[in-house]
């Protein structure tokens, strides 16, 4: 489960302006910080089945996001994925 702190701290690395919590850049940073943490969680727990379920479910509406956000915006795009150091 992810902390109040690591996901405001999630949300202010992409924000767009100050009251911003909920663009997909935002979004993308929240699920990203999830996303990190069930992955350690999977290294030590490698039966657990239904965590890797929700993980699978959580890069598949990150996906879905990016690609939107990518359509949309592909300079705001760029600067998601160098942030977050994701690949693409």
């Amino acid at each position: 489960m992810i902390t109040k702190d690591k996901k405001t701290a999630a949300i202010k690395s992409t924000q767009i302006h100050k009251t911003d919590v909920g663009s997909p850049a935002a979004q993308i940073a929240i699920l990203t910080a999830r996303i990190n943490e069930l992955t350690e969680h999977m290294k030590a727990n490698k039966h657990d089945f239904m965590t890797r379920r929700g993980l699978l479910q959580m890069v598949g509406r990150r996906k879905k996001l990016l690609k939107a956000l990518e359509k949309s915006d592909f300079e705001q795009y760029k600067k998601v994925i160098e942030k977050l150091g994701l690949r693409k």
